[in-house]
Parts: structure tokens; C-alpha cells; sequence
């Protein structure tokens, strides 16, 4: 495997709208949808998160004009991603990607599948009582059994929604920023995060070293504006899934069989 692109981010909370204003968000290209995650019924009803805890995400996007579901393994290590997810392809409707996520003093490597389907297609997966599992493909089935054997992918239920604003591609001090507003039970997040792609040329060091230049630049360009970084540890999809399960997260029991 060679070098990987790195996402970073930077998390706000607090005064959101305020902080949109402050970090230029009319300038960009605006995107509303709602998000749910599936998680396993048991363990949700019983307030975990066992799907989470295994390093496994899957996540519903509808609205927007358009519909994808993703499977994510973060974090991960190269030596689970075996046979054809040991490399990134795309190969339509798929997109299978690999890359670090970096925030604050966080780096995890993390390997994501997404099939993009044509609007309609997952609502029903998404409704109350609903086995969210039964809308992957058989790639992402081979994925997950490919690279995360041991997670338990019966009877997963669909938490959410999640309102999401995107705007993509804000300038920020020469950077072109992704702003992602999250709403749900009471919490709302602000996430601000570019992507640093490795050039023909580098090696890992002159990448690396590029990648935590433009690391420092965001934190300064965020916080030069007036906006507080959050210091809060855990993942925004962790705080997010937490509170869908307290919340009850529109969990219910699937209908009894006739």
C-alpha cells in the first residue's frame, strides 16, 4: 500500500450558525440531507453500540437529489484489508476508498465502500422495525466479511435521522474547506475538513510533513476567525450514535411475523 490521502478535521461546537458566518459558508455550494446509521437492535435497545465498538460504520444518506450507503471500517489497520480492499477502486456504482483520518492529535487509517443508489431506493431500509442490513450488496457483504469476519451483522437497525448541511469547497487562507453542520437529540456539531492528496514526487516524509503544514493552517484559519475548536475526545459519529441510543433513536421492535 502506498501513501494515502489524509482527511482532517477540525470540530466546532457551541455557536454554530455564528461560525458558519464567520468561516465564509455563503460561498459554497450547499447540500441537505438526512443520515441514519445501523447499529445492532440488541445492543441499541440496550443502549450500546457494539457495530461502533467493532470499528464498523454503516451509513445511510438520503436527500440532496441523491442516496448512498456506506460501510466503513475505522479504525483499521492494512493488514485486515485483504484480496481486492487492499488497494482503493472505483468501479461504479462503488467507490472503495482508503485514507488516515487526522484530528487534533488523532490518526487512524480508515477504509470505506460506498454504493451510490438512485433516490427511492433506500427509504425502506431506513423505516422503523426494518432490517437495515438487508440493503448492502454483495460487495459490501464481501467487504465486511472479508475484513471484519467477527462483527455480528444480523438484525441492524436503522438510528436517526441526522439533519446534515454540507458546504463544499469554502475558501479558507488557501484552502478549500467541506463545512458539515450535524443536528440531532439536542447535540449540534460543526466539522471543517480538507483533504491532502500525495503528489507523484513524494516520499512519506514530504508528504507527511505537507499534511501537518495544512493541518496547522486550518486550526489557524478556524480560530482566527473567532471560532472555538472543540476539545471534546470522542468522534462526532460516536457522540451522535450515543445519544440516538439513549434517545431511543427511532428504535423499535420489528413486527411480529404473520
Amino acid at each position: 500500500m502506498g501513501l494515502l490521502p489524509v482527511e482532517i478535521k477540525v470540530n466546532v461546537e457551541g455557536d454554530v450558525p455564528g461560525a458558519l458566518s464567520a468561516l465564509g459558508s455563503s460561498r459554497g455550494v450547499l447540500t441537505s440531507r438526512r443520515i441514519w446509521f445501523a447499529e445492532d437492535r440488541q445492543g441499541a435497545a440496550g443502549g450500546r453500540v457494539p457495530l461502533l465498538d467493532h470499528g464498523v460504520i454503516v451509513r445511510f444518506r438520503l436527500g440532496g437529489g441523491t442516496e448512498d450507503l456506506t460501510v466503513k471500517l475505522r479504525p483499521c489497520d492494512s493488514e485486515q484489508l485483504v484480496g481486492r480492499f487492499s488497494d482503493p477502486f472505483q468501479a461504479g456504482p462503488f467507490t472503495y476508498r482508503i485514507e488516515e483520518d487526522w484530528s487534533g492529535n488523532g490518526r487512524v487509517l480508515a477504509a470505506s465502500l460506498v454504493r451510490d443508489c438512485p433516490p427511492g431506493t433506500l427509504g425502506e431500509a431506513v423505516a422503523p422495525g426494518a432490517d437495515a442490513a438487508a440493503a448492502m450488496d454483495a460487495v459490501q457483504d464481501q467487504f465486511l466479511h472479508a475484513c471484519a469476519p467477527s462483527v455480528p451483522l444480523d438484525g441492524l437497525a436503522a438510528l436517526g435521522p441526522v439533519m446534515s448541511t454540507k458546504i463544499d469547497d469554502v475558501p479558507l487562507d488557501g484552502l478549500k474547506a467541506d463545512l458539515e453542520v450535524w443536528s440531532v437529540a439536542g447535540l449540534e456539531f460543526l466539522e471543517v475538513s480538507i483533504r491532502v492528496k500525495p503528489k507523484d514526487e513524494d516520499d512519506r516524509e514530504t508528504f507527511t510533513e505537507r499534511a501537518e503544514r495544512k493541518q496547522r493552517k486550518l486550526e489557524e484559519a478556524v480560530r482566527e476567525r473567532g471560532v472555538e475548536l472543540s476539545e471534546h475526545p470522542e468522534t462526532k459519529t460516536r457522540r451522535v450514535l450515543t445519544a440516538l441510543v439513549e434517545a431511543g433513536g427511532g428504535l423499535t421492535r420489528p413486527a411480529p411475523s404473520a
